[in-house]
């Protein structure tokens, strides 16, 4: 991709709205910009990382057996009022009528559809266990939206469900969600843990919380040396029933933290019983499904490894989910042939090999692609100046460190892919 195609909304100042660095970055690099309050549109810098994030969510939730589908947005009462969580939910859920009075709401997320879906087509154990997930955007009319798209009323998220015929199954399959959670998060470099929290409203018996420690986190966290933690205020509760032995090492317990980015909980037939959701078993009786569902922030993993990857000239992706492996910084190859044909020729290179690489084309001086480089923190700039053409080589400068070094054409693929 070229500049010239792939436009660059970078902004010199810092915006005044933004609290936290995540927020300050993203709209400083040109990733967001605000549409109303705890609304963003997503530019094409933005959406990248966002899309980088969804395909490892994909590939982890596809190794488990959970299948992509796609839920309406806009949700009927009717399905809340049978799981009598249209009055329980409280103002977060946008409620609405349409032109011929009924009454609908924007969907925070996604139970009761869900459940709605599976009781219209499966009828047999025999058919379980399944598991669905959606990535899609949520609403939430959040009283104060914060910091960007950490807190924000429209964010994007994977929600997934699974059901199952008896309390077994169900818990194996909340381990395998558990487990593809932890590679999703290794995948993606950021320092995470997992804790044991409270269901809220989504209910259940049991659930844990997947957080990033970052000192702008707005939960606080209990974790022992082994870095097993549960939520401060269950850990409160849990100190006074004298039960907090069973869950973490009392000795060297440390106060952090985090930004919650996925949550799973075992719902077991919260939903299936006030919905009437029912199989028939291998001994022909009737039964409620049980019920797995598991969530994870999209939106809020990028403000969340911002937090953990920055320094005072901007953001320093992760490999995994940075905008681009690489960026080609031409110096006035809009008025030198030869620094401009050079740095085609390695851009085009570069890209039959699979490197997704931005040439900046732009008409800008060296120092102002620099800065947006540091800014918007790809973690190579491959730098080619007149000198660099004369000579065929190039210098690389890698956004982790600011070092640079002389490199062959024929070098760079190696260094940027690392094999």
């Amino acid at each position: 991709m070229k500049t010239s195609a792939f436009p660059i909304f970078t902004l010199k100042n810092t915006p005044s709205e933004a609290e936290v660095i995540s927020h300050k970055l993203m709209i400083k690099s040109g990733m967001i910009r605000k549409l109303s309050s705890g609304q963003y549109t997503w530019l094409p810098l933005g959406y990248k990382v966002i899309t980088k994030i969804e395909k490892i969510i994909r590939e982890e939730m596809n190794s488990i057996g959970s299948v992509e589908i796609l839920m309406p947005s806009v949700q009927p009462a009717e399905l809340w009022q049978e799981s009598e969580r249209w009055d329980q939910y409280g103002p977060e859920l946008l409620r609405f009528s349409d032109r011929h009075d009924r009454n609908f709401c924007f969907g925070p997320t996604y139970e009761e559809v869900i459940t709605d879906l599976i009781r219209k087509d499966v009828s047999s154990y025999k058919q379980l266990p399944i598991n669905f997930f959606q990535i899609s955007s949520k609403f939430r009319d959040e009283i104060r939206p914060r910091f960007g798209v950490m807190r924000a009323r429209e964010f994007i998220m994977k929600d997934a469900y699974s059901f199952h015929s008896n309390e077994e199954s169900l818990n194996e399959t909340y381990e395998l969600y558990k487990s593809a959670y932890k590679n999703i998060f290794k995948r993606l470099l950021l320092d995470f843990t997992i804790v044991n929290a409270d269901s809220g409203n989504i209910g259940g018996n049991e659930s844990h919380e997947f957080h990033v420690i970052a000192e702008t986190g707005e939960d606080d966290l209990l974790l022992d040396k082994s870095m097993n933690g549960m939520n401060l205020e269950i850990a409160k509760v849990k100190f006074k029933e004298n039960n907090l032995d069973a869950i973490l090492n009392k000795e060297n317990l440390q106060h952090v933290k985090g930004i919650e980015v996925g949550h799973i909980f075992k719902l077991g037939q919260k939903y299936t019983e006030k919905m009437k959701t029912k199989i028939s078993t291998k001994d022909s009786k009737t039964v409620n499904i049980f019920m797995g569902c598991y969530g994870i922030g999209v939106s809020r993993i990028v403000a969340a490894a911002i937090e953990q990857n920055n320094d005072e000239q901007g953001i320093k992706w992760p490999k995994p989910i940075s905008p681009f492996d690489a960026i080609i910084i031409e110096i006035d190859g809009h008025k030198n042939s030869k620094v401009r044909s050079f740095s085609e020729a390695i851009y085009n290179n570069l890209k039959k090999k699979g490197v997704d690489i931005l040439l900046d084309d732009r008409d800008l001086k060296m120092g102002n692609k620099l800065n947006d480089f540091e800014l918007i923190g790809i973690p190579y700039a491959i730098i080619i100046g007149s000198k660099e053409a004369e000579k065929s080589i190039t210098t690389i400068m890698m956004r982790k460190n600011s070092s640079k070094t002389s490199v062959n054409p024929e070098d760079i693929f190696k260094i940027i892919s690392g094999k």
